[in-house]
């Protein structure tokens, strides 16, 4: 299972690379007036939120991206948030981020559950345990 520890930018790996971190439902998230926007829309329309910490950087964020956009095309019902560690350091600090990628399952702003590194089956998983719990 994949996670990124460091921040190494020496390895060429920088945002100029054609990776796709938002797309199909995806929002990202730039601002902390943003983030508490969607979860007062997320909260307003009964939705759980995903929020994935991530960065351009890391590798398995990277390969994960794709299959984080598909999910979020295929379970509308849900929020799907992409927060980037290093454009919103102290915000990704309050969270207590110590890997990439993390993602927080929150409903009603309050965290249900977590997932950290890049593992589709499980996020697959809690995803599905999700939908169950709100009886989707």
């Amino acid at each position: 299972m994949g996670h990124c520890f460091s921040r190494d930018k020496s390895d060429g790996a920088d945002s100029d690379e054609a990776v796709e971190f938002v797309g199909g439902n995806v929002h990202r998230v730039t601002s902390k007036e943003d983030w508490d926007q969607k979860l007062s829309e997320a909260k307003r329309d009964g939705k759980i939120v995903i929020a994935n910490f991530s960065a351009t950087w890391c590798g398995p964020c990277r390969i994960l991206a794709p299959f984080y956009c598909e999910l979020s095309e295929k379970h509308a019902s849900l929020m799907f948030l992409l927060i980037d560690v290093d454009e919103l350091t102290d915000f990704s600090t309050s969270w207590d981020i110590k890997a990439t990628p993390t993602f927080f399952f929150l409903k009603d702003g309050q965290q249900i559950d977590k997932l950290v590194g890049a593992n589709k089956p499980e996020l697959q998983k809690k995803i599905t345990g999700v939908l169950d719990s709100m009886g989707k």
